[in-house]
């Protein structure tokens, strides 16, 4: 059973994207999920669970429990020449997770999806297997770039978000301007909200330097 995609209203602007490298949307302050797509995953996320989150991300005020971000650090620059770094958070909420939680299998993952993967199948999307209902703590991780419509973005359930090199290239394009990194955080059960969403209490502002 496969699940029908459907072709974004975006697409065209995907392909700029695809040709330049670069975001080139642009837009009000704050796009909605169906405008930008999917983001990027990793872990046990799925788009059943992305799309909990997207249902309740207006209820997502509180930051009691959200992740402690261990890096970036507030403030972070990084220079012309750093390569992708890794992000890295720890959850209250992983304590929750069950040693034998339903919908955590030992199943083989498919690596996580790059930026240009994402923004392929906007141009020519694919049917989707049903993956099983999702139970444990997941992470939205949102990166607003200046001169784009839509955030970089990643739904995990890992503590650590590896950039791979073409996410990597969409933020260093924005070089010189101050980035905003954002991350939504709640506990499923069966794709269903159990707990949260919660977030930082406010986003964590980085920079990449400039080639001099």
């Amino acid at each position: 059973m496969t699940l029908a995609t459907r072709r974004s209203p975006w697409a065209p602007c995907a392909a700029a994207l695809l040709a330049l490298g670069t975001a080139a949307c642009d837009g009000g302050d704050e796009p909605t999920p169906d405008v930008c797509g999917e983001p990027l995953y990793s872990g046990d996320a799925t788009d059943e669970a992305w799309r909990t989150f997207v249902d309740a991300r207006s209820r997502a005020t509180d930051s009691s429990q959200a992740v402690t971000l261990e890096s970036p650090a507030p403030g972070q620059t990084y220079a012309p020449d750093a390569a992708p770094p890794t992000w890295r958070w720890t959850s209250p909420l992983a304590s929750r997770v069950p040693s034998q939680a339903p919908g955590r299998h030992d199943r083989p993952r498919e690596a996580p999806r790059t930026l240009l993967a994402w923004l392929g199948n906007l141009l020519l999307p694919s049917a989707q297997a049903h993956l099983p209902p999702v139970t444990g703590d997941f992470h939205w991780v949102q990166v607003t770039v200046p001169g784009r419509q839509c955030p970089v973005e990643l739904l995990t359930s890992d503590m650590h978000w590896q950039l791979d090199a073409a996410t990597w290239g969409t933020l260093r394009a924005a070089a010189g301007q101050d980035l905003r990194v954002q991350v939504t955080s709640a506990y499923l059960v069966q794709n269903r909200l159990r707990e949260g969403p919660y977030r930082l209490e406010s986003p964590r502002t980085i920079r990449l330097e400039g080639a001099r």
